[in-house]
């Protein structure tokens, strides 16, 4: 939702005052530099990155639209089913857990929870840690370290749409050059024609110069921006599995052990201590 506001008010301010100012929209109507521009730079980014990155990228901005998923609840719901299964291994050992984490869209214990269930990844990072604690073999600073691990190689995995788009809307300025150049040389091949379309196509090659610029530091760097900020979120949520599963590892209760992974959020989405404890209390 903030990208289409966003949008609407950076277009609306910047064309609105041109208007203002005595200008004319027909005159910024230029395809074919919005074509050198946009084709251009989408060319590099394609060159530049794997497949993989492009979807990435492409489904990062999707997300925006969307909005943020990360609200106070989904981490509420996440404390709650971390409380829920160190309960169970308190109350039953850990082999009771076997059958959830094996099979948890069957689990009793995680149907209560489906905005977990709805994420592949944080699902799959929670039951392969579970595992291993079932297996035994690995004590907390064993577990803590090779969590450290992946959650770096996933922090890498997802900050590089991130870089891929900023990397773009570097390069949108130099292309709005290129058009302009382009311009100029359409310009000096009419350089003996009226002085009116000589202004035209000038006016065209400065409207090039102008796209770069705008698309680059008005709409495609601030996406990336964003885009980190939603990666920060998401890198947030690992943390805070993390954070809570260490915590029981250590002999901690899970009460204790929620409230350690409750500490590690963002103050805008952390839950109250009296908050956390009525909805667990709920879905107990």
């Amino acid at each position: 939702m903030n990208l289409i506001v966003g949008a609407v008010i950076l277009f609306g301010c910047v064309l609105g005052g041109y208007v203002l100012h005595g200008g004319r929209l027909g005159a910024l109507y230029q395809p074919t530099e919005l074509l050198i521009i946009a084709g251009g730079a989408f060319g590099a980014f394609f060159i530049a990155h794997p497949i993989s990155v492009i979807k990435s990228a492409f489904g990062g901005v999707v997300k925006l639209l969307k909005g943020s998923s990360y609200k106070k609840e989904r981490y509420m719901e996440l404390l709650a089913l971390l409380y829920a299964l160190f309960s169970k291994i308190r109350k039953d050992g850990l082999i009771a857990l076997e059958a959830d984490i094996e099979e948890p869209e069957k689990s009793p214990i995680f149907s209560k929870y489906p905005s977990v269930l709805a994420d592949h990844h944080a699902l799959e990072f929670i039951c392969d840690y579970f595992r291993m604690m079932v297996g035994g073999s690995m004590n907390a600073f064993e577990l803590e370290n090779l969590m450290d691990a992946e959650l770096e190689v996933h922090h890498h995995e997802a900050h590089t749409p991130v870089s891929a788009i900023q990397g773009a809307a570097d390069a949108l300025p130099a292309f709005g050059i290129v058009a302009a150049v382009l311009g100029v040389v359409i310009t000096m091949a009419a350089i003996a024609g009226p002085p009116e379309e000589l202004g035209h196509k000038i006016g065209a090659a400065l409207v090039g110069t102008m796209l770069g610029i705008l698309l680059s530091y008005g709409l495609v760097g601030p996406i990336a921006i964003s885009l980190n900020y939603q990666m920060e979120e998401e890198a947030k949520y690992y943390l805070c599995i993390k954070t809570c599963i260490i915590a029981y590892l250590n002999g901690y209760a899970p009460q204790v052990a929620v409230e350690f992974g409750r500490k590690v959020l963002f103050s805008n989405v952390r839950p109250s201590f009296l908050e956390l404890e009525e909805h667990v209390k709920q879905k107990k």
